[in-house]
C-alpha cells in the first residue's frame, strides 16, 4: 500500500496545482459563458507541440514549450478580437471553429509519421503519472506567478467577466491579457495532462460549485474540494483497475457529477 502512496504522491500534488489554477479560471469561463474556450485552446496549444514533433524537437522539450505557447497566444487573441462579434455571430461558434480547424490541422500535420496516432492520444489524455518533482515545481511557479497578476489585476478582470468592463478599448487591453494568462496555464496543462483533462479540471468543479453557491470565494472553495477529491479517487481507482489514469479521471470527475445532481434534487424534495 505504502508503494503505491509513494507511486501516487506526485500526480496527485500535480493534480492539486492543476484544479487550483483551473478552477478559478472556470469561474470566468462559465459567468462568460464560453464554456469550451479551454478545449479550444488546449487544442491549440497542442496543435503548437504537435508542428515541433514535426519538426523533429522533442515534444516535452523547451522549443515544443514555446511552439505550443506561440500558438496558444495566436488563439487569444483570436478570441479577443471576436469577442464584440456576438451579436451577429455567438463567441461559442468561433471557438468550435477553431477547436474544430486545430485538431484537424494536428491529424493532418501527423497523418504520414509512424508515431503520429501516439502522439495524438497523449496530447488527449497525456501522463501525469509520469511527472517530476522538478515538472511539479516548474508548473507550480509558472501559475502562481499567473495567480499573482490576477490578484493584482482583480478588478479590472472580476469586472470584465462579471459587469462586462466599460471602454472599448480598455476592454480588449484585459481581454487580452485573461486570454494570454489563460494560455500560459494551458500550454503547461496539455504538456502534463492533455486536453481532455485540461477541459475537465477547469469545468466540472465550477460547474458544481456554481450549483451550490453565488459566491465567488465560496465557488472557488467548493470547486478545489471537489477536484481534490475527485483527483484522488480517480488516481487510486487507475491504478487499482489498471487503466489510463487521465481518462480515468475524466470519468470520475463526469460520474461524480452525474450523482450530485439527483442527490440535490432529492435533498430538495426532502
Amino acid at each position: 500500500m505504502m508503494e503505491y502512496l509513494d507511486f501516487l504522491l506526485w500526480p496527485f500534488l500535480t493534480s492539486l496545482v492543476l484544479v487550483g489554477i483551473h478552477v478559478y479560471f472556470g469561474l470566468h469561463v462559465i459567468k462568460r459563458g464560453i464554456i469550451f474556450v479551454d478545449l479550444s485552446l488546449a487544442q491549440v496549444a497542442a496543435l503548437g507541440t504537435t508542428f515541433a514533433f514535426l519538426f523533429g524537437y522533442d515534444p516535452d522539450g523547451d522549443l515544443s514549450y514555446w511552439f505550443s505557447l506561440a500558438f496558444a497566444l495566436a488563439g487569444a487573441a483570436i478570441f479577443t478580437l471576436t469577442r464584440k462579434v456576438e451579436s451577429h455571430i455567438p463567441q461559442e461558434a468561433i471557438i468550435g471553429i477553431v477547436y474544430a480547424v486545430s485538431s484537424a490541422a494536428a491529424i493532418l500535420v501527423v497523418s504520414h509519421s509512424p508515431e503520429g496516432s501516439e502522439h495524438i492520444r497523449h496530447l488527449l489524455v497525456g501522463s501525469i503519472l509520469t511527472v517530476t518533482p522538478a515538472g511539479v515545481l516548474k508548473t507550480t511557479v509558472v501559475y502562481a506567478l499567473v495567480g499573482l497578476f490576477h490578484w493584482l489585476a482583480r478588478k479590472p478582470i472580476l469586472g470584465l467577466t462579471f459587469n462586462g468592463g466599460t471602454g472599448q478599448a480598455r476592454v480588449r487591453l484585459w481581454d487580452f491579457l485573461f486570454y494570454a494568462s489563460f494560455a500560459v496555464v494551458v500550454t503547461s496543462s496539455v504538456k502534463i495532462c492533455g486536453v481532455l483533462m485540461v477541459f475537465i479540471f477547469l469545468v466540472v468543479p465550477s460547474v458544481f460549485a456554481a450549483l451550490i453557491t453565488d459566491s465567488i470565494g465560496r465557488r472557488l472553495l467548493y470547486g478545489w474540494i471537489f477536484g481534490l477529491i475527485g483527483s484522488a479517487i480517480g488516481l487510486i481507482l487507475s491504478v487499482g483497475l489498471d487503466t489510463p489514469t487521465g481518462a480515468t479521471i475524466v470519468f470520475t470527475f463526469g460520474m461524480m457529477l452525474l450523482l450530485y445532481v439527483p442527490w440535490r434534487y432529492i435533498r430538495r424534495l426532502a
